[in-house]
């Protein structure tokens, strides 16, 4: 079976593609796991060239098929911020609760009607040998004016989905995989994955 790096040293994301990959034909490991703890520095302005950076350089380095994201949460009201900083938003080393109180406090007199928002995920696939595939995916609803549930990560408690009539911490991990902008991109993604994986099969049943 082969392998598929995740390259994210991030629990909540390996959690949920562990999750969302489910049930491919690969054996899923992490940077940690192959002992890998130099990352890439992201300082493109887009989520795909972020992505794409991670991609690439983790593919040559650990000679395997390589999945990386960048994502980020775009508010109306700030004018698409914090987008692409959205993890140092509040600073390289704030915790998801300061990050949170951080993003309200801006909020703080936009009325309901123009909190509107949506997460952007973007997902590069790599291969060593320099084949790259892109997936999107989003997910839109209003920011909160608190935050609601223990589920998740990020800004999931204060990000609101009108149609669930919750926050995205407040739904089980298999629910927000129904909906979240990240399973949206990795629905993408197991195609070409599975794509992938068949190449590599007739591949060897050539050369056997």
């Amino acid at each position: 079976m082969p392998k598929l790096l995740l390259a994210t040293t991030n629990p909540g994301k390996i959690r949920e593609y562990r999750f969302l990959l489910r049930n491919l034909d690969y054996n899923i490991v992490t940077l940690k796991e192959l002992g890998i703890n130099q990352p890439p520095v992201e300082t493109r302005n887009s989520y795909e060239e972020n992505a794409r950076i991670k991609a690439i350089a983790y593919a040559k380095l650990s000679q395997l098929v390589t999945l990386a994201d960048d994502s980020g949460l775009e508010v109306d009201a700030l004018n698409g911020e914090p987008g692409v900083r959205s993890a140092r938003f509040a600073g390289e080393a704030a915790s998801d609760a300061e990050k949170i109180k951080f993003l309200l406090t801006k909020l703080a007199d936009v009325p309901w009607g123009k909190r509107t928002a949506h997460f952007k995920c973007v997902i590069v696939i790599a291969t060593p040998e320099g084949e790259l595939e892109i997936c999107h995916g989003e997910c839109h609803g209003i920011i909160a004016f608190e935050p609601k549930g223990k589920n998740g990560f990020g800004y999931d408690p204060v990000f609101y989905l009108p149609e669930i009539n919750k926050t995205i911490a407040e739904l089980p991990l298999e629910v927000k995989n129904q909906v979240s902008h990240r399973s949206r991109a990795a629905g993408k993604a197991r195609k070409i994955l599975q794509e992938f994986h068949s190449q590599h099969i007739d591949f060897l049943d050539n050369h056997i």
